[in-house]
């Protein structure tokens, strides 16, 4: 079982670049985040005809979270819980039946700037509700994964230039501390499980040349279960995407690209 995530930022902005990328990588599961529109305007029949059942959790104009499956998907769960003030769209649950059974989450985590701040009081809090979360679903003792875009940085080495990261929200100690918190509950990092080297990214900025000069951070990940790391093949970055940039064929990237695993099940 092939899942991938990738933060699209914007479903029809990146609408033709996603069929494009679904049609090259075939993931069986893919988990898309910031796909920025209410449900009843996701484009779905264009994924629908590839082959994928469509789950979404959006709004207008920020946030989304969607999960496409070519398997069968059951228990589709929608929303954290742990606050009912929350209203935003940032993720989605749901049970794929492949050979076994895998319980996949969708994740847009808060970004949190600027920090201090409300927005970095959220983001830690909107952590410690998924740790709780992350927490019950264990005791379950199913396959499960946790993908997408996680906004933290956890280590150096997830920054071409770690320094100028020190005051941001993705890379602060809090963040990284409550980040490890949930590693803490006996998960495994997918990437870094099958990777270790220094200089893969996720994501590149627009701006300053960022893609060019390689300036990118880490912030897309999977973390599994233990009986999920125990099924884990493979793991990789499609790299390649973010310079699939042809106006013409409206292929303009976004500014993540897909991170995906491959599970025996």
């Amino acid at each position: 079982m092939k899942i991938a995530t990738f933060n699209i930022n914007g479903i029809l902005a990146r609408h033709d670049a996603l069929l494009a990328w679904l049609e090259e990588a075939k993931p069986d599961v893919a988990c898309l985040q910031e796909t920025k529109k209410i449900d009843t305007e996701f484009p779905r029949e264009a994924f629908e005809r590839l082959g994928y059942r469509v789950e979404l959790h959006g709004m207008k104009s920020f946030n989304g979270v969607a999960i496409l499956s070519k398997l069968p998907l059951e228990d589709v769960t929608r929303r954290l819980p742990g606050d009912d003030a929350d209203e935003h769209t940032r993720w989605i649950e749901a049970t794929v039946m492949g050979r076994r059974p895998v319980r996949v989450t969708s994740l847009y985590l808060p970004n949190g700037n600027p920090a201090p701040g409300p927005k970095y009081d959220f983001k830690l809090a909107w952590m410690e509700r998924m740790r709780l979360r992350v927490a019950e679903l264990l005791k379950t003792e199913e396959p499960m994964v946790f993908c997408g875009d996680y906004n933290i940085i956890p280590q150096p080495e997830d920054a071409a230039n770690p320094k100028n990261w020190l005051t941001d929200a993705l890379f602060l100690p809090a963040s990284r501390a409550a980040f490890q918190r949930i590693l803490n509950l006996g998960m495994t990092e997918a990437f870094r499980a099958r990777d270790p080297r220094p200089g893969q990214y996720t994501y590149w900025d627009y701006q300053r040349g960022a893609w060019d000069r390689n300036d990118g951070i880490r912030i897309d990940h999977h973390l599994l279960s233990p009986q999920a790391a125990d099924l884990l093949l493979d793991a990789g970055i499609d790299k390649a995407v973010r310079g699939h940039e042809d106006a013409s064929r409206g292929l303009k990237p976004s500014d993540h690209v897909p991170v995906w695993i491959e599970l025996d099940a």
